[in-house]
């Protein structure tokens, strides 16, 4: 009986360890979109990426329609459920993705005085629900959007009202 006592603390400490570093696991706090609700986000999300290439893996969020990827400090996000966006001077470009469908996306910085070292933001254009993604400035200064086409797939869950002209 005596070495089945020793093994319950073991177990117990195991567990107990294990507990410690889930819980040090880092959660992206992130805004909640006003329609976040829409089952269709649910679709949106779910069909994301893991990963959107070397040093961009998903990342945990606290909100609703939300995922994110990359470093905890400054991550690459993304909102499902923004506002969709109405008709815009701003510059909206066309992302093909590599099996064909493309995605139109408005392309925000967040410093137009300063673009190169500005945060951007591209929202969806056209699509409904709308959804942003909010890439910082550090991500960019190390690696252009090219990553945008692998979201393609899950933008397409977004019902395509209009497209950039």
């Amino acid at each position: 009986m005596l070495p089945r006592r020793r093994a319950l603390p073991r177990a117990l400490a195991l567990v107990v360890a294990a507990s410690v570093l889930t819980a040090c696991a880092p959660t992206v706090a992130v805004t909640v979109a006003p329609h976040a609700a829409d089952p269709a986000c649910a679709a949106v999300v779910l069909a994301t990426p893991d990963s959107l290439g070397e040093g961009l893996d998903r990342l945990d969020t606290n909100a609703q329609a939300t995922t994110a990827w990359g470093d905890p400090q400054h991550p690459v996000v993304l909102r499902c459920g923004v506002e969709p966006l109405g008709p815009t001077t701003d510059r909206c470009i066309t992302v093909q993705t590599p099996d064909g469908p493309s995605t139109d996306w408005v392309a925000v910085p967040a410093d137009p005085e300063h673009e190169g070292s500005s945060d951007w933001t591209f929202t969806t254009y056209g699509r409904v629900p709308a959804v942003q993604l909010t890439i910082p400035a550090a991500v960019r200064s190390e690696r252009s959007t090219s990553y945008l086409d692998v979201l393609g797939p899950a933008m397409q869950k977004a019902t395509k009202e209009r497209a950039c002209v």
